[in-house]
């Protein structure tokens, strides 16, 4: 019995939400490291005022750095399920979306930018929610035609 879940084929709409829980990870990890965030001395724990740039491009800070970690966590234990990896790649995806709308009406330079956003997360993030809600709608359809096509048999 310990070994049928080792054995356990995962679908492609789980290992999707793996990989993008993978890439948050990985991301809030690259945001704790000189080098690979520049201004690295001057990163806040939260507000506009922080200057660190993941990749010299993204603007983060401690917060938005843990952020990206739980949501990293949060995908790759959620990916256990095909239905918890759909809603994953959905809600983080229109999470992510509102995020970019919010970035887009705040001031950068105002109290309301406590993550914080520059315009490069901003554009980040609307590619990422549309990736992220593209992915649950099309492979939830793969799996949903693929279970269908099983079961027909029977």
């Amino acid at each position: 019995m310990a070994n049928a879940r080792t054995t356990e084929h995962k679908t492609t709409l789980q290992r999707a939400a793996q990989v993008v829980g993978a890439v948050f990870l990985l991301v809030g990890i690259l945001g704790f490291i000189p080098g690979v965030t520049t201004n690295y001395g001057s990163m806040g724990f939260a507000g506009h005022g922080s200057e660190a740039l993941l990749l010299g491009v993204f603007q983060v800070s401690i917060l938005h750095n843990i952020v990206h970690l739980l949501f990293g966590v949060a995908g790759i234990a959620l990916a256990r399920t095909p239905g918890q990896s759909r809603a994953f790649l959905l809600y983080g995806g229109a999470i992510y979306l509102v995020l970019w709308l919010y970035g887009l009406l705040i001031g950068q330079d105002t109290p309301a930018n406590f993550v914080p956003f520059n315009t490069a997360d901003n554009w980040l993030h609307l590619v990422l929610g549309l990736l992220m809600i593209g992915l649950g709608i099309l492979l939830s359809r793969q799996t949903t035609t693929r279970t269908t096509a099983a079961g027909a048999g029977r």
